[in-house]
């Protein structure tokens, strides 16, 4: 019940928070959100967390170069991790100096990817690697999966979140490894 009564909170204060942004809007940095692992970060980091993801995010609003759109942000404990694909490598430095700006930043893990998704099929192939490896984490992990960031770009699978089961993170990746176009997986996730 104190779970469930932080979450409620914490999307109260979130909602003030954007409500207050200069762009008024509930921005997730592309496709990725934010989520709380059942009792694996403190509310305190959450809403770091948070703060840092809304600065980030309008950073990359503000640029010319459609950050907003090509790159995705997860932040845990002040790491940032970014993925996704832009035009050319001026336009992932600048995304990279953006962030490294934001208060708070204490690492930045750069994984974006220099290209483009040349068909339809391939970025339909990563859309469906990724649920499918949110399904194997809802299996393996139970509702803890919201503690879980998944990401595919062109057959590579970054995950990253926080767990205190390294038994558990363990057999997600194995279990990962076994779908379709999975190419190689990038594992991201704190052990604490």
């Amino acid at each position: 019940m104190k779970k469930i009564l932080s979450l409620i909170v914490f999307g109260c204060l979130l909602s003030n928070i954007y409500g207050c942004s200069p762009t008024n809007i509930l921005a997730s940095g592309g496709a990725t959100t934010m989520a709380i692992a059942d009792g694996e970060r403190s509310f305190g980091t959450v809403v770091d967390d948070a703060t840092i993801k809304i600065n980030i995010t309008a950073k990359f609003i503000n640029s010319p170069d459609n950050l907003f759109i090509n790159i995705n942000t997860t932040i845990l404990e002040g790491r940032v991790l970014l993925t996704g694909l832009v035009d050319n490598q001026e336009i992932r430095i600048d995304a990279v100096r953006r962030v490294w700006e934001v208060e708070g930043v204490i690492e930045v893990i750069n994984e974006i990817q220099i290209g483009d998704r040349s068909t339809l099929k391939e970025y339909a192939n990563d859309v469906w690697i990724t649920a499918q490896a949110k399904g194997k984490a809802a299996t393996i992990v139970g509702l803890k999966v919201v503690g879980y960031n998944f990401e595919t770009i062109k057959g590579k699978v970054y995950i990253a979140g926080i767990t205190t089961k390294p038994e558990q993170l363990d057999e997600l990746v194995e279990s990962i490894k076994t779908i379709k176009g999975v190419k190689e997986i990038i594992n991201y996730v704190i052990v604490k």
